[in-house]
């Protein structure tokens, strides 16, 4: 492989990178190393910060780095959720609630790229205000419990708003799937045919 290619392939490392800190911040908050664990958490944040900043700044945005950007994303946060929850440090409707959603999306895109008919995958605000606020919620949760960061009783709060945030940017998704198929040419020529048919059957 040529140094360019790699040059051009360093934001996917990164990416990479914090993808394989998913385990190693799981097996750490299950140990109680909650003090490595927010560290952990710190640096993925930052690596998700500087892999998008090289990739526009020097143009080297790929097809690859655009799926595997969120995966990692996701895979991060749900799995600090998940872990948290099991710990008894989150409650557990608001784990239910995180992974629902993101397996409502996911579930979703799979579903409408198998009956051809690929999804806008841009993100709304509430999304992008969601994923901050759950970012948020475990840093500072990890940053009181592995090193004695001041949480100002902020916790319930943030947990509150995380939830309802999650439970919007779902519905937003559905929205805009269901609606995207009710108005979407190809599927409505479709629904025309299934009930033209159904008319002939009834007419026999």
């Amino acid at each position: 492989m040529s140094p360019s290619a790699i040059a051009g392939n360093i934001p996917n490392l990164i990416t990479l990178a914090r993808l394989f800190a998913v385990p190693l911040l799981v097996w750490l908050i299950i140990h109680g190393e909650i003090a490595a664990a927010f560290w952990v958490f710190v640096l993925a944040g930052v690596s998700d910060a500087l892999d998008g900043f090289i990739a526009k700044r020097f143009g080297f945005v790929t097809t690859l780095g655009t799926y595997l950007d969120p995966v990692a994303d996701k895979a991060l946060l749900v799995s600090a959720y998940i872990t948290l929850g099991q710990a008894g440090h989150i409650n557990a409707w608001l784990v239910i609630l995180v992974v629902f959603r993101d397996v409502l999306i996911i579930g979703g895109t799979v579903l409408f790229h198998t009956l051809d008919r690929p999804v806008e995958m841009r993100p709304f605000f509430i999304s992008k205000l969601n994923t901050l606020l759950q970012i948020l919620l475990i840093a500072v949760l990890l940053g009181n419990l592995g090193i004695g960061i001041p949480d100002f009783d902020s916790l319930p709060t943030l947990a509150f708003f995380v939830g309802v945030t999650t439970a919007l940017s779902g519905l937003a998704y559905m929205g805009r799937w269901v609606f995207g198929v009710r108005v979407d040419p190809k599927w409505r020529r479709a629904g025309d045919a299934i009930a033209t048919g159904k008319r002939l059957e009834r007419g026999r």
